[in-house]
């Protein structure tokens, strides 16, 4: 499984591109992972379905952030420690991630399944598509921790120098994905209830690959047999506490998704009712997409990053960098102009032409893709200063583009443009982040 890695030594876009091709496809099939649920749902079930799922989305998103939070954060501090040839805290680092974000994630599903009606409504439900959001929920959440030990797990290890197997790890549980969402959906007939079974076995399979991986006694990144004494306790929690403070941005990207749909919904059912929230879920199915290609991308140059960080290596660090920045852009690029030639045919896709929803995805899709360029350069900014234990920057990043602009601008921008208005709030705001990551590039390099 070993893929003849050497983070310190050998040619750095050779390194990057063997990161980075397995990376970006195993992250295409969690997006064909994707994609197949809004299928399945909006065909299968029904425009009110897509929806419901939609309105139900910023959970598993919080859910995913946690994995991403302890991933990146727990990485990033082994990376450093094997560069320096700490071989048993490495191991320690990532045991510790992986014990207390199960933990935690087991709490964040009983608090929901403890009040499912509640939070549906707190998140925007309306009453006509309630009962279908109760019984996604009833079924999806359980097994939330699944999902996250998946997305964590990727991190370590692709850092255990075996990419490609990361890469199975996302091809595997997308393929049973697409196989029983059909089963369930269009033959079983099951509903919400199978849409939700169909994905929650999916994350299962992928945590127990992780897993299997993980424990296996040959692997440099192992699982570490874990202590209960307080001292063992106290280090823990301290390790965990720096994990989180390099990690927290890529769990606040995650949240920003999040509020986007968050105040999206509200925003669509306000100006256009079921319909527009229906339409606007083809666009959230479509962005966390977008956002995991460019994860791909950070995610590929962070081992990269960190390992040559903490080796002293800074013109490996930028070359690696500069390399993360033509990709994301590149792909900015071509996305874009697929989705404003293709906007009618993506959306046939998730609904047929004969709902209003449909008209509606057709003509705000471009708009909304339009500011792809600039969140792609945004994201691998993040990226680089997790990278670097630079937490700061990558927070202020961060919340500006995924809380303080983006509810300014869907306050701001329907009211200036009406409708197209809430379509472009979300390209606006990153547009106005890009500003602020490039005003912090100019005084990086005067300094």
């Amino acid at each position: 499984m070993k893929d003849s890695i050497d983070f310190g030594s050998m040619d750095i876009s050779k390194l990057f591109r063997k990161l980075l091709i397995p990376t970006v496809l195993g992250m295409i099939f969690s997006a064909i992972f994707i994609i197949t649920d809004g299928i399945f749902v909006g065909k299968g079930i029904g425009s009110d379905a897509l929806a419901a799922v939609n309105i139900t989305a910023p959970l598993f998103l919080v859910n995913t952030g946690v994995g991403l939070m302890f991933g990146i954060g727990a990485s990033v501090v082994a990376s450093i420690h094997l560069s320096q040839g700490k071989v048993k805290v490495a191991r320690i680092n990532i045991t510790q991630a992986v014990v207390v974000s199960s933990l935690l994630l087991i709490a964040y599903a009983a608090v929901i399944l403890c009040n499912v009606e509640k939070i549906a409504l707190l998140l925007g439900s309306s009453p006509r598509l309630l009962p279908l959001a109760a019984e996604y929920m009833y079924w999806f959440v359980p097994f939330l921790v699944f999902s996250a030990l998946l997305s964590s797990g990727m991190f370590f290890v692709r850092l255990d120098g075996s990419p490609n197997y990361a890469m199975v790890c996302n091809i595997i549980p997308a393929l049973l994905n697409i196989g029983l969402d059909y089963l369930f959906i269009f033959v079983c007939k099951w509903g919400m209830f199978g849409a939700a079974l169909a994905t929650s076995l999916g994350y299962i399979v992928g945590a127990v690959m992780i897993l299997v991986y993980l424990m296996q006694p040959q692997r440099i990144l192992r699982l570490y047999k874990v202590k209960l004494s307080w001292k063992s306790l106290r280090l823990t929690l301290r390790n965990t506490g720096y994990m989180c403070k390099l990690g927290v941005s890529s769990f606040l990207c995650e949240a920003a998704i999040a509020t986007m749909m968050f105040a999206g919904n509200y925003v669509f059912i306000h100006y256009l009712g079921e319909d527009g929230v229906a339409a606007y879920s083809i666009a959230c199915y479509f962005f966390p997409i977008i956002f995991m290609v460019y994860n791909a991308i950070a995610q590929s140059a962070q081992p990269i990053l960190s390992y040559n960080f903490g080796a002293g290596h800074p013109e490996r660090v930028r070359a690696a960098f500069r390399l993360a920045l033509l990709t994301a852009i590149s792909c900015g690029i071509i996305v874009f102009a697929v989705t404003a030639l293709f906007s009618s045919s993506i959306v046939s896709w998730f609904i047929d032409s004969r709902y209003p929803a449909h008209d509606l995805a057709v003509e705000g899709l471009p708009l909304f893709a339009s500011g792809f360029v600039c969140f792609g350069i945004n994201i691998v900014s993040i990226g680089y200063f997790q990278s670097v234990e630079r937490d700061r920057p990558a927070m202020a990043i961060t919340l500006l583009r995924g809380f303080i602009l983006v509810l300014l601008c869907f306050w701001l921008m329907p009211l200036v443009c009406g409708v197209p208005g809430i379509w472009l709030a979300v390209p606006v705001s990153e547009l106005l982040t890009f500003l602020f990551v490039l005003t912090l590039y100019c005084r990086g390099k005067r300094s």
